[in-house]
């Protein structure tokens, strides 16, 4: 006889129905289920959320919430620490499975103790690759070690391909009466100050709003995918969002990608899949080092000589007061809508790291608050590819001088102009806090004071 218990579906990372194993998995044991968010502040090796990333997940929450009742069931929210409240909910529907997908960070030694504790109760327990095409383990050298080179990285998964289709969303989900915490009680949203004006002008969370987004990427955007690097042109996917919350697979972008397009958009399809890629590669890094928001990648640049920068230049760097304006329309850009063009993230973070010789992690943490797509992987890896103490790093003394820069990628000004008006009017009134030449030699200077002092 069939074990009628219900199935708990633990969604992490991963708030969509389409393309989601451990739904797919629950649905097919053919028992009611649990789906079940947990808000976990509390674990050991837990980073909390930032103010940005909050918002969307109130939102994006909600959006999977009437879409799992539109389809019969309930999304039940629960609060605390994984290792108390996840057999808590088990005991209290006993259930007989519990499903989830993969994370990769310090949170998977949470999970493989969940995972040994729970069949050693009884349960059935599985988890699935759900938000990666390949898991960090599977991708290695011939010695069996770690990829620390993009390119070879993503040519060994390209190699390897990807194994299977996107699977369907449920047509019903068969729900299971349990306790729930109210959205609006986890206080997600900001009231005083209420800053999310600009986000929920230029933010739409949700699976539905991800889908509609692949799709205008493809159809009208992909064609000037060429044109990525230029910050006041329409090139971008903005999906990173909905990929860092799991509302779209990577799998399912995969395959839309791989469908019937343009000849003339192919290479752009390549190119923006080698941008997956890189977040697998950096997947790949936090696997192997989970620290990665913490530590230096490269042990040698703890002897960094990291400047005593005055607290009120790191705040005009926040605030975009810093004088110089591809920066500043940046972090205006970043602090009005919780996202900022690629290009100019590496610009500010440079400026940050380099011109004011600030420790990266003081910058890996005010992102980490401020952007709607902070991730635990893309996030620090980034900021460390920029200071050079990452895997595959970009060498120290690639300084990015933010005026040539926006000559560039800029060129009409038309994004600089956009965040920073007050240039429509003449010359820009903020002095730069820093020169920009000078700033570049003490950087260089510092770099090869580390290089002698870690051999």
């Amino acid at each position: 006889m069939t074990d009628q218990r219900p199935s708990i579906v633990w969604l992490r990372d991963d708030l969509r129905l389409a393309d989601n194993p451990a739904l797919t998995a629950a649905v097919t044991r053919d028992a009611p289920m649990v789906v079940v968010y947990l808000l976990d502040e509390e674990s050991r090796g837990i980073r909390p959320l930032g103010g940005a990333s909050k918002w969307w997940l109130h939102h994006s929450l909600d959006s999977l919430g009437a879409d799992i009742a539109a389809r019969g069931g309930t999304l039940v929210l629960r609060r605390g620490a994984a290792e108390v409240e996840i057999p808590k909910l088990v005991s209290e529907t006993d259930a007989g499975a519990v499903f989830w997908n993969r994370r990769y960070g310090r949170s998977r030694d949470i999970d493989a103790a969940l995972k040994t504790s729970l069949r050693d109760d009884g349960r059935e327990v599985e988890s699935f690759r759900a938000n990666l095409l390949f898991e960090p383990w599977t991708i290695t050298t011939q010695e069996g070690n770690p990829y620390r080179v993009y390119t070879q990285f993503w040519k060994s998964c390209l190699e390897q391909g990807v194994a299977r289709d996107p699977l369907d969303a449920p047509t019903s989900i068969r729900g299971f009466e349990a306790a729930s915490d109210d959205l609006d009680d986890w206080a997600l949203l900001p009231t005083r100050p209420d800053w999310a004006g600009g986000l929920r002008e230029h933010c739409a969370p949700g699976e539905n709003n991800a889908h509609e987004r692949l799709e205008g990427f493809a159809e009208d955007v992909l064609e000037s995918y060429h044109r990525r690097d230029e910050p006041g042109v329409e090139a971008t996917s903005g999906l990173s969002p909905h990929l860092r919350f799991g509302e779209i697979s990577p799998l399912q972008i995969w395959h839309r990608l791989h469908a019937a397009l343009p000849r003339e958009a192919q290479a752009n399809a390549a190119k923006f899949l080698g941008e997956v890629g890189w977040r697998e590669f950096n997947y790949n890094i936090l696997f192997n080092f989970p620290e990665l928001h913490e530590r230096n990648y490269r042990s040698a640049f703890d002897a960094f000589p990291w400047a005593d920068t005055p607290e009120w230049e790191i705040d005009a760097w926040r605030q975009g007061k810093t004088g110089v304006p591809l920066v500043d329309a940046g972090m205006r850009e970043l602090w009005h809508t919780g996202t900022m063009h690629n290009r100019v993230r590496m610009v500010t973070a440079s400026f940050l790291i380099k011109n004011l010789l600030v420790d990266w992690r003081v910058g890996e943490a005010w992102f980490w608050d401020t952007l709607v797509d902070a991730d635990e992987a893309n996030n620090p890896a980034n900021w460390q590819w920029v200071a050079g103490s990452g895997a595959d790093a970009a060498p120290y003394f690639r300084v990015f001088n933010p005026v040539l820069q926006a000559q560039k990628f800029d060129k009409g000004g038309r994004y600089i102009r956009r965040w920073v008006p007050e240039l429509e009017a003449g010359e820009y009134p903020l002095e730069p806090i820093v020169d920009l030449a000078q700033s570049r030699r003490d950087a260089l200077k510092a770099y090869d004071t580390m290089k002698a002092t870690s051999g």
